[in-house]
């Protein structure tokens, strides 16, 4: 390895491009539909604030949460009506859409309706979830389990190209540290990067503590900025970030969502340093 960029396939989501020689895009919105006027309300200002800076935007929010830390936390709206919820945000504001599934029989109507299908980390080993989704004709994102070393995502991504699609994206997320943490190991940007699809840092989960709250997670949001400018520095093709307007009273994962209020100023910092680290 040289210490420039590895250089990656160019992968699309409608009209976004990520990869290749592409500048940094953002995948970004709530964990989960809370209801469908906020949904609205995020995507709608999210791709505001994204237009104003010139960053390629795709929003996200899941339908349904089944990996909840307790069976009385809120999990969504559920398939049915959360997919018709991003239809309608993706037809008035004209924006690509992802959202994770979890079992194979959700693939085929979500890929009805997203542009990126995302596979949990959880479940990136799951043969058969990736076989669909990767004949769903749709671009697959898949989180990198916390239980993964960086080069373990090869053997996912002949999973993905045997079965018909070369539409990946690998995503970053933490690697289990003890206990309920998680910590980001740097090296796994560049190392997956090496694999030749798009690399993707989840900003937010990354500083999740998984059931740091007894029945709930908790998280450090206030460490965001600082590992996203060192995930950009290092280089990466997008980045994930779970964004709330009101995180303190979020029915999921509030604890390391960033609020939107912060979003202008981490982008022009982002930017910046995207712009440094591909010359």
């Amino acid at each position: 390895m040289s210490g420039s960029i590895p250089k990656t396939h160019e992968i699309s989501a409608g009209p976004i491009r990520i990869g290749g020689a592409q500048p940094l895009a953002l995948i970004a919105g709530p964990c989960v539909i809370e209801s469908e006027k906020l949904a609205l309300q995020a995507a709608e200002r999210l791709k505001r604030l994204t237009s104003d800076a010139g960053v390629p935007f795709i929003f996200k929010a899941s339908y349904d949460k089944a990996n909840r830390s307790s069976l009385d936390s809120f999990r969504g709206p559920g398939l049915r009506e959360g997919l018709s919820i991003l239809k309608k945000i993706k037809e008035e504001l004209d924006l690509p859409l992802l959202s994770d599934v979890h079992a194979e029989d959700q693939v085929a109507p979500a890929a009805e309706v997203l542009d990126i299908i995302q596979i949990p980390a959880f479940l990136c080993r799951q043969t058969d979830l990736l076989v669909r989704a990767a004949r769903s004709g749709r671009t697959v994102n898949v989180k990198k389990g916390q239980f993964l070393a960086p080069w373990d995502m090869k053997n996912v991504i002949q999973k993905l190209e045997a079965s018909g699609t070369r539409q990946i994206l690998l995503t970053e997320r933490g690697f289990m540290f003890g206990y309920n943490n998680l910590v980001v190991d740097m090296r796994s940007l560049p190392l997956m990067r090496e694999l030749g699809y798009p690399v993707v840092f989840d900003a937010t989960h990354s500083l999740q503590l998984p059931g740091g709250q007894g029945t709930k997670s908790g998280g450090q949001r206030e460490l965001i900025p600082f590992l996203t400018r060192g995930a950009v520095a290092v280089g990466c093709d997008a980045l994930f970030m779970e964004i709330h307007p009101d995180p303190d009273n979020a029915l999921s994962d509030g604890p390391n969502m960033l609020r939107m209020d912060h979003l202008p100023e981490l982008l022009e910092q982002v930017q910046a340093l995207d712009r440094l680290v591909r010359k």
